[in-house]
């Protein structure tokens, strides 16, 4: 993580500005496809399209991972960090889950406005899970960032019960355990392919009776009539959520949980402006959304200000001798 930032050598810079960009393409591209499928086209079966996300994840990576150089790590892996597999699987299963549920008892204002909180929760929960503790200067632009995503996406009304409005903060703490348990899995040499690969069964086995539960009967009867439809939806969102999940997993391997948080939070301030200059929307851009964009300008240049300083400073006694080792 250290050289993600590391400006002397050009050719790493380069991939990593495409790895950034690839990120937030990816992201846009698989929100737009998921409400395209959920909204435009219909298909209202959330759970089943996130399992099937999963399942062909885990299908499309098996012919690598029955291959060296994968196939002789598996049984150490899983020996060593079966807990944090499994321990992933669970908390994204339950994000999406819980998150899903949220929507129906309250509105995607209010919705949008809690998972704004996400880089301050994947923050407070790497103290434990990873152990890093954020300096003042970085804690100080999360929240300015926060609380300016949150003024920007709120329509100004707060509507819903409060049963939604814990199941989108539960949904929001697992997401942000999500984030930080992978990069604590990732830091003890696990690979973006193999964490992917280990923990979308997880994520299936606890999706899958959700999806029968609440949607099986449903969808056996939409399945009648849109089975072409149905297959190339699930197949065209299930290639761009695999693309997506890998380049993910490998932000946060490559800078933080946090950092890969604080990026999802721009990208969306960045939607806004977007929308605003080039569709013609800025008679929509009210006061409060430009107060909201300012201060969550503002809270990503003090985080990322802070952080750019911490790596330019000198190493550390441990790291300097840590340098002097063979290799």
């Amino acid at each position: 993580m250290s050289d993600f930032f590391d400006t002397s050598n050009k050719g790493q810079l380069a991939l990593n500005t495409l790895l950034v960009a690839a990120y937030l393409s990816l992201n846009s591209i698989l929100n737009l496809t998921n409400k395209w499928a959920l909204g435009v086209y219909g298909f209202t079966f959330p759970l089943l399209l996130t399992t099937c996300h999963m399942a062909f994840s885990f299908c499309m990576l098996l012919p690598f991972m029955l291959r060296e150089p994968f196939q002789s790590k598996h049984r150490a892996t899983l020996g060593k960090q079966w807990k944090g597999l499994v321990a992933i699987g669970l908390y994204m299963a339950a994000n999406v889950s819980l998150n899903n549920l949220s929507l129906v008892l309250i509105t995607l204002s209010l919705n949008q406005v809690i998972r704004s909180a996400i880089p301050l929760c994947t923050a407070t929960l790497a103290i434990f899970i990873e152990k890093k503790t954020p300096t003042r200067q970085e804690a100080t632009g999360l929240m300015i960032l926060t609380l300016g995503v949150m003024l920007a996406v709120w329509e100004g009304s707060v509507s819903g019960s409060v049963t939604g409005l814990l199941l989108c903060c539960f949904g929001t703490v697992c997401n942000a355990a999500m984030m930080s348990t992978a990069g604590k899995v990732m830091s003890e040499k696990m690979d973006v392919l193999r964490l992917t690969f280990y923990t979308a069964p997880v994520s299936c086995a606890v999706l899958l009776p959700l999806f029968l539960a609440r949607e099986g009967q449903h969808f056996a009867v939409y399945w009648m009539d849109h089975s072409t439809g149905v297959l190339l939806v699930l197949l065209c969102s299930s290639v761009v959520a695999l693309s997506y999940n890998v380049i993910h997993s490998l932000m946060i391997q490559k800078t933080s949980a946090v950092t890969t948080t604080v990026l999802g939070e721009v990208k969306i301030v960045g939607l806004l402006l977007l929308s605003a200059l080039l569709l013609g929307e800025d008679k929509t851009f009210t006061v409060k959304m430009t107060v909201g964009v300012t201060l969550a300008l503002i809270g990503f240049s003090l985080y990322s200000h802070t952080k750019l300083k911490l790596r330019l400073q000198p190493a550390t006694a441990e790291d300097a001798l840590s340098s002097t080792k063979p290799l």
